[in-house]
């Protein structure tokens, strides 16, 4: 991390499950990855490009960029500046019971990638600053306050995930992904992949591509950082979890965590 970036990470003192992170990059560039949990960045200074899912946008300050659970993200400076921004990552269980207690049925979808809304980045601004804050009952109201406005005015009911144009390679990806759970801490390759399917290396690298839009190296870097991050929050070494994942070892690990989230494992493991 270049030596004018920060950035923090820690849980909310009421909801254990929702991580929230705090960072300013000029140079940092995040690949690709996913989140098993929502991601509700508010831009507070600068500009952020990012691609989510096949599109590509412009968050500028004061905006939010909303990512849905398991869409594809990555993340730059769009500024000269860089950016510098707040992040919430409330996991879907806890999405849906908040929805529930609004009168909806489930967790929602967000449609729209920017949102440009003063009151809800107020909103959000004071709920990032209020979870640190030794007054547990304003921390847990100003949460409530800005999600459930973020639910209610910008929540996607109708939302439907995008169609995959080639049934083959939809009904394929299934294969490839029980593969790569099994293997994760193995060695993987195209031909092992081709093999589970019963197709050819270059009809793998079509279905990814007609799939996710990725290529299989990149979801399966993405595989082995959630493996890794679920066995740090178990408990287990920094050392231990890298070889567990599949990494080569703690400092290929660290590389990868690092370019994927803007942490290093370390600060992701003292927020537990």
């Amino acid at each position: 991390m270049h030596a004018t970036e920060t950035s923090r990470y820690w849980r909310h003192p009421c909801f254990p499950d929702l991580g929230l992170f705090k960072a300013r990059f000029t140079r940092h560039r995040y690949e690709l990855h996913t989140h098993p949990t929502y991601v509700i960045a508010l831009i507070t200074a600068g500009c952020e490009r990012i691609r989510i899912g096949r599109r590509h946008v412009i968050a500028p300050a004061g905006t939010i960029a909303i990512v849905n659970p398991e869409e594809w993200h990555d993340g730059e400076q769009g500024a000269d500046e860089g950016w510098a921004y707040r992040t919430f990552y409330p996991s879907v269980p806890l999405m849906a019971e908040f929805a529930g207690e609004l009168g909806r049925d489930r967790a929602p979808v967000f449609s729209r990638e920017i949102i440009d809304d003063h009151h809800l980045a107020s909103a959000l601004a004071a709920a990032h600053e209020g979870s640190t804050s030794q007054d547990a009952m304003k921390a847990e109201a100003s949460l409530l306050a800005a999600l459930g406005r973020l639910i209610v005015r910008h929540g996607d009911w109708n939302g439907q995930a995008e169609e995959v144009e080639n049934a083959g390679s939809r009904r394929r990806f299934p294969v490839y992904e029980e593969m790569i759970e099994s293997r994760l801490g193995s060695p993987l390759d195209l031909q092992r992949l081709a093999d589970a399917a019963g197709v050819t290396r270059f009809q793998v690298i079509r279905d990814f591509k007609k799939t996710i839009g990725l290529t299989p190296a990149a979801y399966i870097r993405d595989r082995r950082l959630r493996r890794a991050r679920l066995l740090i929050e178990d408990g287990l070494g920094l050392a231990d979890a890298a070889l567990a994942a599949g990494f080569a070892d703690q400092s290929h690990l660290t590389r990868t965590f690092r370019a994927a989230h803007g942490m290093s494992p370390g600060m992701f493991r003292g927020a537990g």
